[in-house]
């Protein structure tokens, strides 16, 4: 199975990616010379890995019919300022309150199986293409 983004130029220094027919809005920040209108792509990047180990936990309480009131996940770069990277990422999950502590380890591993996580962990190769 082969999926496809289509990339767009709007204007400015937007950037818009359209896959399936859904439409993702990016943008630069007045300081690269866009006007901020959208994330840039490298934080739709971050929110896509954020949303992804949300998924999961979400997912995690519903099939087990938790209450999910108080879930919660929020996801932290550290960037290495000398090597001009990020070089740590911290998923920090919030569980609701009254959630059974015989599921814990659980739905940490659940959130570790995060698909854009393991894409990042174990990278697929890339090529550039010039296409005439």
């Amino acid at each position: 199975m082969e999926r496809t983004v289509n990339v767009s130029f709007p204007g400015g220094k937007r950037v818009d990616g359209e896959m399936d027919g859904r439409v993702v809005h990016t943008d630069q920040p007045p300081t690269a010379g866009g006007d901020g209108s959208a994330p840039t792509p490298f934080e739709l990047f971050w929110i896509s890995l954020a949303t992804c180990a949300g998924y999961f936990a979400l997912e995690f309480c519903q099939s087990r019919k938790i209450a999910t009131g108080g879930l919660s996940v929020r996801l932290k770069c550290r960037k290495n300022e000398e090597e001009k990277r990020f070089d740590r990422v911290t998923i920090e999950l919030t569980l609701p309150g009254g959630f059974p502590e015989k599921y814990e380890a659980a739905i940490v591993r659940a959130v570790d199986l995060c698909t854009v996580k393991r894409h990042v962990m174990t990278p697929p190769e890339f090529s550039i293409q010039v296409v005439k």
